[in-house]
């Protein structure tokens, strides 16, 4: 089959993801599925290159004595638990293998005519230069709102008008609703986009000619994906995304989901309400749902489901959703059939996520023993 999940790379904010159990909701999906899969671990993947990234270190008091990169990966490194750092490792949209993919495809669409270095009048920020797009409005980087227009060399995408930027089969589901408003979101951006950007931290397009610039990182985090599927030897990845997510960055990834023979999809998902599960520890007390099993229900069982109800689970749903995972539970084999593993291994890797939904396959998918969660710093059953 050759599939691998892989989570959409999660911004590198401020934040664990003990504290922020949502963020992890498309890596903790992904690796259930490539366990289900039998693939082997996958890398953790990470968006580095961002504004808020490039704020926080030119802020930092120590910014003389520690470098961007290493600031990335030590934030990196605090998300998770104290030693339960990722078995697949970390991959992050700036590494060396992604930026070497990343220019040379890039180089190959210049050399296609599907991309252009195209002079264009632009707005740069009189205080800092950062480039703030192609109307006059105050700088995003330090927020002087005095701006100049200079024209200069761009990576430039001219779409043909009728050209989509994303199709109903870029979606990796099994769906009897194709996704119709968010093929619509995703349309409407301007026939040119503009590939290159200012920042501080990113795949620099100086190769290019495009000196102080760098790869759009919505084109980057699909390059990111399709590294790290390289690197385990896959051709067939999917990103773990939520719609919204998916809507804000398909267009600027339209020409990077594909590469010698490798095509990326969306495996779209809904959010989960982990800021409103206090009503839980109640639920398990009656419910006679263990410490672990309640572990596994918000670090497991949750993740699956959100790519299920890809609108989003809401806090109303957890009870019943609850009472399933414990039936579910309760109807667990000593040891799943072949046969049966064999099925829902062919609906993973089809995109068929109903099986959550079915207490007999849902029973025989739970892993036993529970994996441990890499992210929570508290004791395994521990209250959030």
């Amino acid at each position: 089959m050759n599939f691998l999940y892989l989570n959409g790379p999660v911004q590198n904010g401020p934040f664990t993801l003990a504290e922020r159990p949502g963020k992890a909701a498309g890596i903790r999906a992904s690796d259930a599925l490539n366990n289900l899969l039998d693939v082997g671990p996958a890398p953790h993947l990470w968006n580095t290159a961002t504004l808020a990234g490039d704020l926080r270190h030119r802020d930092a008091p120590d910014r003389d004595t520690i470098g961007r990169h290493e600031r990335e990966e030590r934030a990196i490194a605090a998300k998770y638990a104290p030693g339960a750092a990722p078995a697949g490792g970390v991959l992050t949209d700036t590494a060396p293998a992604v930026a070497a993919l990343a220019l040379e495809m890039t180089e190959h669409l210049l050399q296609d005519g599907v991309l252009t270095l195209t002079p264009v009048a632009v707005q740069l920020c009189t205080l800092c230069g950062h480039m703030t797009g192609t109307v006059p409005h105050a700088c995003r980087a330090c927020g002087h709102p005095g701006s100049r227009p200079l024209t200069r060399n761009l990576l430039v995408w001219d779409r043909p008008h009728d050209t989509p930027v994303l199709a109903r089969d870029d979606v990796h589901a099994h769906q009897a609703k194709p996704p119709g408003h968010l093929l619509t979101i995703a349309s409407n951006v301007p026939d040119r986009l503009i590939l290159s950007r200012t920042r501080d931290h990113g795949i620099s397009l100086a190769p290019l000619g495009l000196d102080g610039l760098v790869l759009d990182p919505r084109a980057g985090v699909h390059v990111a994906v399709l590294a790290a599927a390289a690197r385990h030897g896959a051709e067939r990845p999917v990103m773990t995304v939520t719609e919204n997510a998916a809507a804000n960055v398909a267009a600027y990834g339209a020409l990077f989901r594909r590469h010698n023979g490798t095509r990326l999809r969306y495996a779209l998902h809904g959010r989960i309400p982990y800021d409103d599960t206090t009503a839980l520890q109640r639920l398990c007390e009656v419910h006679r749902v263990s410490p672990p099993q309640r572990e596994r229900f918000l670090t497991w069982f949750l993740p699956l489901c959100s790519l299920h109800i890809r609108a989003g689970i809401t806090a109303a749903q957890l009870p019943a959703l609850l009472k399933f995972w414990r039936r579910a539970h309760l109807a667990r084999p000593d040891t799943p059939g072949s046969d049966d593993l064999a099925e829902l291994r062919r609906r993973v890797a089809a995109g068929d996520m109903r099986w959550v939904m079915d207490v007999r396959t849902l029973s025989r998918a739970i892993p036993e023993p529970p994996a441990t969660d890499a992210f929570t710093k508290e004791p395994e059953g521990a209250s959030r």
